[in-house]
């Protein structure tokens, strides 16, 4: 009898599991059911990130994103696998929520876990106005995309310049303060993007929005899980 309930409880786990993965809106997809081997540190999952806490609305360590958005960056993979280069995602869609949390721990001048790594040389209380928070975030639209590239054989980030998420002028796509190959690597995943249907944000060089997204104005909060 206990053997029983324990199958059924196995059971009805597993179902629980495969049905709340259907219940992502129309028009989004699980990244990893079309790109199986897509690499990625969900960041806001845990607490290697700029707050230094799990965000709000990340219960899984999952990638979602517009169906649109994850064809398009399948494609993307694929091209840079040709290369022995492959994509790293660090953020894909983000919940309301999620941004609502960065907006509050930003107005909390003495909550700085994050500083010495993320934004050293800046006040947290300039980072709205720098652009680096917003109480709105095109991730929440769900065809948004933090990502950078790495070689296949050894699974390292090439050189970008300046780590994801850190909050400074080095991170402007055409900053100054990096070198030559860096500049050229920064370029190669612009261009790469760009060629399928991405555009940059210029503040952030992993940063990139599909041109024709099919949520423009909507702002979705349903969890990442």
């Amino acid at each position: 009898m206990k053997i029983y309930f324990c199958l059924l409880f196995i059971l009805n786990i597993g179902q629980a599991t495969i049905f709340a993965q259907q219940k992502l809106p129309k028009g989004f997809s699980y990244v990893q059911d079309i790109i199986p081997e897509i690499n990625f540190d969900l960041r806001y999952y845990g607490s290697h990130n700029f707050v230094g806490k799990k965000i709000e609305g990340y219960d899984s360590p999952t990638l979602i994103l517009s169906t649109a958005a994850t064809q398009a960056l399948e494609k993307v993979e694929k091209e840079l696998n040709k290369k022995g280069m492959a994509l790293k995602i660090f953020d894909a869609y983000r919940p309301q929520k999620a941004v609502d949390h960065f907006k509050k721990w930003a107005t909390d001048v003495n909550d700085t876990l994050g500083k010495k790594e993320f934004y050293p040389k800046l006040d947290k209380r300039n980072l709205f106005k720098l652009g680096f928070i917003a109480g709105k975030s095109g991730h929440s639209r769900g065809s948004t995309v933090d990502l950078t590239i790495i070689t296949i054989h050894d699974h390292q980030e090439i050189d970008m310049g300046s780590p994801f998420d850190f909050f400074g002028s080095i991170s402007h796509f055409d900053s100054k303060d990096i070198d030559r190959v860096q500049k050229k690597n920064r370029t190669l995943l612009k261009n790469i993007m760009s060629k399928y249907g991405f555009k940059g944000y210029a503040k952030e060089w992993w940063h990139f929005t599909l041109i024709n997204e099919p949520y423009q104005k909507t702002y979705f909060d349903f969890n990442v899980n």
